[in-house]
């Protein structure tokens, strides 16, 4: 049985961070964007691509009940990752700040990552058959041939995974990024 490549002190501290570091990147957003309305333009199609993407996993995921294979889970193994990784991409570029991008790719890989890899555990230790679909698909870049089931995007999962929090959050972010722009 594979282990993560960390200790477990620092899988605790992880799963305690990504909260807390959320809540860090919200605030440096707050505070170092400078966008305009060209910024504004280029960067929040990219982060709305990547609150899609979220949306999208979220309708296919009923966490720890079921191995999710069919939607974005059949192109990769960490859609809602993704997703994530394209929403700050599109803030950063909105921003105009390379710090808010240097801060989010070392919350990125300190937190992210190790999370990225203590979900992979338990997924691994719930479900036996996720050793051959992580065999067959990469963890956060899509393949464009789709490996996996069927089944339909289903609303119920996505209200129940609470994804439209994301989404409101987004807007909030917007809101911000529109006020500071136009100031």
């Amino acid at each position: 049985m594979r282990r993560p490549w960390f200790p477990k002190p620092y899988a605790d501290l992880v799963a305690r961070l990504r909260v807390a570091t959320g809540f860090l990147l919200v605030a440096a957003f707050a505070w170092f964007a400078t966008p305009t309305p060209r910024s504004l333009a280029a960067g929040l199609p990219v982060s709305v691509l990547g609150l899609w993407l979220r949306g999208w996993a979220a309708g296919h995921l009923a966490k720890d009940q079921k191995l999710a294979t069919s939607g974005p889970y059949g192109h990769l193994r960490n859609p809602l990752y993704l997703g994530t990784l394209i929403v700050a991409a599109g803030l950063v570029i909105a921003s105009r700040r390379l710090l808010l991008a240097g801060l989010f790719a070392a919350v990125f890989g300190l937190v992210y990552l190790p999370a990225i890899e203590l979900e992979e555990q338990h997924l691994r230790d719930l479900f036996p058959e996720y050793r051959d679909y992580a065999a067959r698909l990469p963890l956060l870049w899509p393949r464009l041939k789709h490996a996996g089931a069927g089944d339909r995007f289903r609303w119920r999962l996505y209200l129940r995974n609470e994804e439209y929090q994301a989404l409101l959050g987004f807007l909030a972010g917007v809101a911000l990024l529109v006020w500071k722009a136009w100031r």
